[in-house]
C-alpha cells in the first residue's frame, strides 16, 4: 500500500504523537509498505525508508511559550498569508489554530501529489481531527485517523486544577473540541490506543462501534531495557523516584505526587524525584507547587533528554511514577516497565491495561489521592522483593503485549478494510 500519515506537530518533545508517528512510520516500512509522512514543525527524525514532506509553520505556539515575541519573524514578509494571518490572530486570542491550519494545508499537499501522479491508497491522521480532513476525502481517498484520546478531557483536566477565571476562559477556547467531534464523526475509521480511550471516544464524539478500532501502542524493547540489573535504594539512604511527561499537563497529575512528596517528607522518608521535563520559560505551574509545598529539595528536572539519557535516568531509578489523572495507554509506565523499573501508577484511563493486575508487573492506586501515593513509595521502597517482582514481570508483559510490530500490523487491517469498503 501506499500509506501517507499525517502529524501536525511531528518532534517527539511535543507529546506521544510524535514517537507514535517515527515508530508507526517505521514499522509499516519493515512490512513492506510504501510510506510517506507529512508534518509540521517542529520535526521529527525521519525512519529510513520514510519519505517526508514538511509543511512550514510560524510555529507561534512555541514562540509565545518559550519567551520569544510571536511578532519576530525571519522575513517581513511572513506574515502576508491568510494561513499566517489566521494562525497569527488566532494565537493572539489564546486559540491553538496549528491543527486547523495544517490539516488544509496538507490537503492541497495530497491534491498536488494526486495530480502529478502520487496517489496514495490511504491516509492516516494522528490526532489533528481537523476540517482539511474532510476535504481530502473529496479526493477518494479513505481516511483514517488515531485518537489517542478526546480532546475534551484535556480540558476537564484543566478546569478541575485551576482556580483562575482568566485561565479556565483561555483553557475553554484552546482547542476546538466541537470541530474535531464533528471530523471524527466522518472519517472512514478511527483507531485508539485502548478499551478506555475507545469507551471516552464514543462517550465525548458519539464514533458508532463499527468504526472504532483498537490498536495498542508499543516500545521499542532494543532501547527500552534494564543496563543494570535491578536497582536498590541509593547508598545515601534516598529512594529515587522518576516521572516521565509535561509537568504543565494537568492531566499527567504532578500536583497529586508533589503533594505526595510533601507527606513523604513530613513522615521523614527520604526520597528523590526526577522529572524528565523542560519547564518552559513562562510556565510556573510546577516549580510555584515545589516551592509551596517546601520540597525543593527533593525535586530535579532534567530538561530534555535524548532516548539513552532517558534510559540511563530510568534504569538510575527505584521506581517510576505516573500519577496522571487520564490516559489514553500510558507511555512513559510502558517504557519504565520495557527497562525492569517497578512501576506505580493511578488507576485512570488505561493505565490498568498497560500494568496489568494490581502486585504483578505494577502498583496501582486510586487517582487524585496523594496519601494513597505516598503510602504506596513508602511500601515499595521498603520491599526490595516486592520491586524484584514487579520489574520482571513489568518487562513481560512489555515483551508479550506492547510491540510496534502488533500496532503496526493492526493498523493495516484497518486500512485494508476501509480500501475495500471504498471499492464496493
Amino acid at each position: 500500500m501506499k500509506i501517507c500519515l499525517l502529524c501536525y506537530r511531528g518532534n517527539k518533545y511535543c507529546g506521544g504523537q510524535g514517537i507514535y508517528l517515527y515508530y508507526l512510520a517505521r514499522e509499516l516500512h519493515r512490512l513492506g509498505h510504501e510510506v510517506d509522512i507529512i508534518i509540521g514543525p517542529p520535526y521529527c527524525d525521519i525512519p529510513e525508508g520514510v519519505r517526508a514532506h514538511k509543511l512550514d509553520s510560524l510555529n507561534l505556539y512555541d514562540r509565545r511559550h518559550d519567551g520569544r515575541s510571536i511578532l519576530e519573524f525571519n522575513h517581513p514578509y511572513d506574515m502576508l498569508t491568510p494561513f499566517n494571518l489566521f494562525e497569527f490572530g488566532g494565537t493572539k486570542l489564546g486559540m491553538f489554530p496549528e491543527i486547523f491550519t495544517f490539516s488544509l494545508k496538507a490537503y492541497f499537499m495530497i491534491r498536488e501529489l494526486a495530480l502529478n501522479g502520487h496517489r496514495y491508497d490511504v491516509i492516516h491522521d494522528n490526532q489533528c481531527l481537523a476540517y482539511g480532513l474532510l476535504w481530502m476525502k473529496t479526493l477518494g481517498i479513505p481516511v483514517v485517523a488515531t485518537i489517542h484520546h478526546p480532546l475534551p478531557i484535556d480540558t476537564h483536566a484543566e478546569l478541575a486544577q485551576t482556580t483562575s477565571a482568566w485561565q479556565r476562559f483561555r483553557q475553554l477556547i484552546l482547542y476546538p473540541p466541537f470541530m474535531q467531534g464533528i471530523v471524527s464523526r466522518r472519517l472512514d475509521a478511527v483507531i485508539t490506543d485502548s478499551e478506555s480511550s475507545a469507551a471516552e471516544i464514543r462517550r465525548e464524539f458519539r464514533i458508532a462501534d463499527d468504526k472504532l478500532h483498537i490498536a495498542y501502542c508499543g516500545v521499542d524493547t532494543q532501547i527500552f531495557r534494564s543496563g543494570n540489573g535491578h536497582r536498590l535504594v541509593s547508598g545515601d539512604g534516598h529512594g529515587r523516584l522518576i516521572v516521565v511527561g509535561r509537568t504543565s499537563d494537568r492531566k499527567k497529575g504532578i500536583l497529586f505526587l508533589l503533594k505526595a512528596l510533601q507527606i513523604l517528607k513530613g513522615e521523614g522518608v527520604k526520597v528523590k524525584l526526577t522529572v524528565v521535563d523542560e519547564v518552559e520559560l513562562n510556565e510556573t505551574y510546577a516549580p510555584n507547587l515545589i516551592k509551596k509545598f517546601g520540597i525543593e529539595d527533593m525535586v530535579t528536572f532534567t530538561g530534555r533528554v535524548s532516548n539513552d539519557r532517558l534510559v540511563h535516568h530510568y534504569t538510575s531509578s527505584d521506581i517510576a511514577v505516573t500519577a496522571s489523572v487520564y490516559e489514553g495507554f500510558g507511555l512513559p509506565a510502558a517504557e519504565a516497565m520495557s527497562c525492569s523499573v517497578p512501576v506505580i501508577t493511578t488507576s485512570a484511563g488505561a493505565l490498568p491495561e498497560v500494568v496489568g493486575s494490581d502486585g504483578e508487573s505494577g502498583v496501582l492506586v486510586p487517582p487524585e489521592d496523594p496519601r494513597a501515593l505516598a503510602d504506596a513509595i513508602k511500601r515499595l521502597l521498603g520491599d526490595s522483593d516486592l520491586r524484584k517482582k514487579l520489574a520482571d514481570g513489568g518487562r513481560k508483559r512489555i515483551e508479550e503485549h506492547f510491540t510496534w510490530e502488533q500496532c503496526a500490523r493492526r493498523c493495516v487491517e484497518v486500512y485494508e478494510d476501509v480500501i475495500a469498503v471504498q471499492k464496493r
